[in-house]
């Protein structure tokens, strides 16, 4: 440990501070991980995230101290292939793929990643969401091609979880330049209602309540139910709303709302989740930009880590992650 690399204080940008080490190839040390706290140290949900790190690379070098509040780690060779990892229960699939979708691109190995956890919660950015806006973005960076996927094969609900997601993604030495200045016009809405373990019935009402609001303002809304059964139903009930809305230029801006994980919180009526994600999605619009405020930083870091070309990209106003 006489070398520390670079050393930080506390458990804020955890993840972002993974990332860029093992992009960067540079050891860092986290010290003082909510050592205040009545229960100090690393979360579940950051050790889960940790492994995950670990099993995408080769030589990673990881040391913990005894209370959890000291971590060592030192970034091995991003090496992809096929992991499959167990989600911690207390952050959605979303907290970890988006740390994927950061890395994925500069493995050695094309990386096809199943992960297995809750795929909708009120915290992180959802699946469905990820699909409808980060993925089209990883296209206009040049991360094309067959390889690109991103699957929900199984829905699972806070708190029980229970849900399976595929991810996979090509690999790519370079990063090609882009100029996103145009955000253009809204020309099509998209956008996905489901319901798992409550009545079909839950989706439809959603539908009709963002309907209600969308339709003053453009015709062409398409908002698929996903009514999944059985297996694929996960262990918990629960419903939301995924909405993305198209421009001409081809920006997609996405938002999302979720009931309240079982026994937990206000209970929420599909209508109400229906026109509040509505104007959720009007917000986003009206913010501006080619980016919406969940891939503001993934279109950021892809920018810094492109060829020396000069990228432009114009977004709206930044997000505190951002």
């Amino acid at each position: 440990m006489a070398n520390k690399g670079l050393v930080y204080d506390g458990c804020n940008f955890f993840r972002q501070r993974l990332v860029l080490s093992l992009l960067s190839g540079k050891k860092i040390t986290i010290r003082n991980i909510r050592s205040k706290d009545d229960n100090p140290g690393l979360r579940d949900f950051e050790a889960s995230l940790i492994r995950l790190m670990d099993k995408i690379t080769n030589g990673t070098r990881i040391e913990i101290n005894q209370t959890g509040t000291v971590l060592f780690f030192q970034p091995g060779l991003l090496y992809g292939g096929s992991v499959e990892h167990e989600c911690n229960s207390q952050r959605s699939v979303g907290f970890y793929l988006e740390a994927l979708l950061m890395l994925a691109p500069f493995m050695k190995n094309p990386l096809r990643a199943v992960l297995k956890g809750v795929t909708n919660d009120q915290m992180d950015p959802s699946v469905d969401t990820l699909k409808a806006t980060s993925i089209p973005l990883m296209k206009k960076f040049g991360l094309d091609g067959e390889g690109l996927e991103l699957k929900i094969v199984k829905r699972g609900m806070p708190p029980g979880g229970g849900g399976e997601v595929l991810f996979s993604c090509p690999v790519r030495r370079t990063i090609r330049p882009v100029q996103l200045t145009d955000p253009g016009k809204i020309k099509r809405i998209r956008g996905t209602a489901y319901s798992v373990r409550v009545s079909p019935q839950m989706a439809n009402r959603i539908v009709d309540s963002a309907r209600s609001v969308l339709n003053k303002f453009i015709p062409d809304i398409y908002i698929y139910t996903d009514h999944m059964k059985g297996a694929n139903a996960g262990k918990s009930p629960g419903f939301g709303l995924s909405l993305v809305a198209e421009t001409t230029q081809g920006a997609f801006l996405g938002a999302e709302l979720v009931s309240s994980p079982q026994g937990q919180g206000d209970v929420v009526l599909p209508e109400d989740l229906g026109r509040n994600c509505a104007k959720l999605l009007l917000e986003e619009v009206y913010r501006g930009g080619c980016v919406d405020s969940a891939n503001q930083s993934l279109s950021l870091l892809y920018m810094t880590l492109g060829q020396q070309d000069v990228s432009k990209t114009l977004l709206g106003p930044l997000s505190p992650y951002t």
